[in-house]
């Protein structure tokens, strides 16, 4: 995703400590527990935990760097993934798969031997966010530049269908039972995809939000969040697409979870620096238990659901960047920040 824009760093760096000394309780609990700095060159974008080994997947650029978040260190390291954006997993078949924007195709990886496997080309332009839909079996692209989404058969892994959307796609979910949602971030839009017919099945406002990024879900209550540009956080009814509630979030947020052992949502916001942890006290009704500073940068995040931490990609900025084009930042800086109670 290459949307996100800081201001100077001076103002990101004042935002995270003000915001956190205004907004945090008393009663606040979660905390930075540990940095695992990685160091070397690249940009990132998203995460995603594999909870059944334990494995971080951070995407670097041109690579994916996976950590053992028991042991805290980095593992191993999947090459060749030009431009990655985004990693899905599939525990079904023990495979990895990773979004390259560069060369519009997906690595397919083996989960047990982080050993690439097979190469799928043909995506739509620029393939961003990526997921394994479990009730149809596919992998999914959604392709920023192309304005689309491509479906993978991770049986022949290859592209069975691409099909054309009305804006910029952005982050996706998925229910589990048939139907895959995903952010348009240009038009402040949530879609409705049938995941067995490949077919958008409806199109919803978002209300108030501009420039949706980050979308999770809530599968027992029908409930998707999506977090916006204009600081505040949509939750959609899955079912009916109205907008049921909106909750005040931080600057920059680019990626949101849902902890559903905690009924929590997290959004982390890269320019506020910090975290925003909204408490569901039920489907319809939503308040911010706590902000977590986190630093500037640190604007996506992955869920561990076991022990319910935050994973977050993040490095010290070293100038802000100029309109369109991330900020420069410190070289050798990347961690990987823990976020979560003591």
């Amino acid at each position: 995703m290459q949307r996100y824009l800081l201001g100077t760093l001076a103002f990101a760096l004042t935002m995270a400590c003000s915001v956190h000394a205004a907004d945090a309780p008393q009663s606040a609990d979660y905390r930075v527990l540990s940095q695992l700095k990685l160091g070397g060159p690249g940009g990132w974008d998203y995460l995603n935990f594999d909870a059944q080994r334990r494995h971080l997947f951070v995407s670097r650029g041109d690579r994916v760097e996976v950590v053992d978040v028991d042991q805290n260190k980095a593992i191993g390291t999947i090459a060749g993934t030009q431009g990655v954006h985004g990693i899905a997993i599939d525990q079904s078949m023990h495979r990895g798969y990773t979004s390259d924007g560069q060369t519009s195709s997906v690595t397919v990886f083996d989960l047990d031997t982080l050993k690439t496997v097979a190469t799928v080309t043909g995506t739509g332009e620029k393939p961003d966010a990526i997921l394994y839909d479990p009730a149809s079996k596919h992998v999914f692209t959604f392709n920023g530049k192309g304005h689309s989404f491509s479906v993978i058969d991770p049986a022949s892994n290859k592209v069975i269908a691409t099909v054309a959307l009305a804006g910029k796609p952005e982050f996706a979910a998925s229910d589990e039972a048939g139907h895959v949602f995903v952010n348009i971030e240009d038009r402040a839009e949530l879609v409705k995809i049938d995941s067995m017919t490949n077919k958008v099945a409806a199109s919803w406002k978002l209300g108030t939000c501009e420039s949706p990024s980050g979308l999770a879900i809530d599968n027992t209550h029908h409930r998707l969040f999506s977090v916006c540009d204009n600081q505040q956080m949509a939750v959609v009814d899955a079912q009916s697409g109205k907008v049921v509630a909106s909750v005040a979030i931080g600057e920059g947020p680019d990626a949101v979870v849902f902890d559903e052992g905690t009924a929590t949502v997290f959004s982390s916001n890269g320019e506020s620096g910090n975290i925003t942890a909204v408490h569901q006290d039920d489907a319809d009704h939503y308040r911010v238990a706590q902000t977590i500073a986190t630093q500037p940068s640190a604007r996506t995040l992955a869920l561990d659901p076991k022990l319910h931490r935050l994973y977050l990609s993040a490095a010290k900025l070293a100038a802000p960047g100029a309109e369109g084009h991330h900020p420069s930042v410190e070289p050798d800086s990347f961690t990987v920040l823990t976020v979560g109670r003591p």
